[in-house]
């Protein structure tokens, strides 16, 4: 009978595209997918696996400052075609492809703050703004960090990402190794302390300069750091190169780097070195 016959079961097929997107992110490492909300409650850091995924300069600004300290400045400083680079798509029409896609006017945040109520100078690159490569308008607002620094006596900080020059702008992209280099000098004469934070990746004109010039640097886990590319190397040397060659953890094996320090305890290591500087809480303002 009907009755005891046994029932039949709808089925469901849950396929890819069924799945909205940005809700979930795979992980690289473990292959894991993480809720994107709560991937982002973590600063974009996997919790089992600790993959550092990259993370936007504004929320790189509010996981490093106490709340409400940052105040941005030179915001208002602007990139032109100074070269009148002719291409497919020219220069002024990336940049502005660059400052919708991220709400931002260039790839760097510039400004004063306070960590642990320690008075700061910090720039924070962003690699979603045309690969946080160095133009003029970067290297001019780096260089302003560290002369804030040096003008109110206070440590500076430089979180750097970049691929490299900007190679729209040519000689004057080049030329920002040395302006920066320098002001760093001048920086280290006065005994004022700078501490440099790779992140991933951090490249070629950019860790040439001022990000391998720092009196401590720090690392994100599994961060690229290097001048030349892995594959750009192999095929001028000839040569194999070593297992995990051009990581933070290979670099840090070889001295290159002082510490690798994951992003939730980077603002505490942070306030560590400072006060081990002899850098006290203060209730000045710039």
């Amino acid at each position: 009978m009907a009755l005891f016959s046994r029932p039949k079961y709808s089925t469901i097929q849950v396929r890819r595209k069924d799945i909205p997107k940005g809700v979930w992110t795979r992980c690289p490492i473990s292959g894991e997918t993480v809720y994107n909300r709560d991937l982002e409650k973590n600063f974009m850091v996997v919790p089992r696996s600790g993959y550092h995924f990259p993370l936007p300069a504004d929320r790189r600004i509010s996981l490093l400052c106490d709340g409400g300290t940052f105040r941005e400045m030179w915001q208002n400083l602007e990139t032109v075609d100074a070269l009148g680079f002719d291409g497919e798509i020219s220069y002024l029409e990336k940049l502005e492809k660059s400052r919708e896609k991220t709400g931002m006017r260039e790839a760097v945040i510039s400004g004063f703050a306070k960590l642990h109520a320690i008075d700061i100078a910090i720039s924070v690159m962003d690699f979603r703004f045309l690969g946080a490569s160095m133009g003029s308008t970067v290297g001019e607002k780096i260089t302003r960090t560290i002369e804030l620094g040096l003008e109110k006596k206070i440590p500076v900080i430089l979180v750097c990402s970049s691929g490299g020059a900007r190679m729209y702008e040519g000689i004057l992209s080049l030329m920002q190794m040395a302006k920066t280099s320098a002001a760093l000098a001048r920086l280290k004469e006065a005994k004022i302390p700078y501490i440099s934070i790779l992140t991933n990746p951090t490249m070629a004109g950019v860790m040439a300069s001022f990000a391998s010039l720092g009196d401590i640097i720090l690392a994100e886990p599994g961060a690229l750091i290097g001048f030349a590319g892995p594959r750009v190397i192999k095929e001028t040397t000839r040569k194999d190169l070593p297992n995990g060659f051009q990581t933070a953890e290979f670099l840090l094996s070889h001295g290159l780097i002082d510490q690798i320090v994951s992003r939730a305890e980077l603002k505490d290591r942070l306030g560590f070195f400072l006060g081990s500087f002899g850098y006290a809480p203060s209730s000045a303002k710039a």
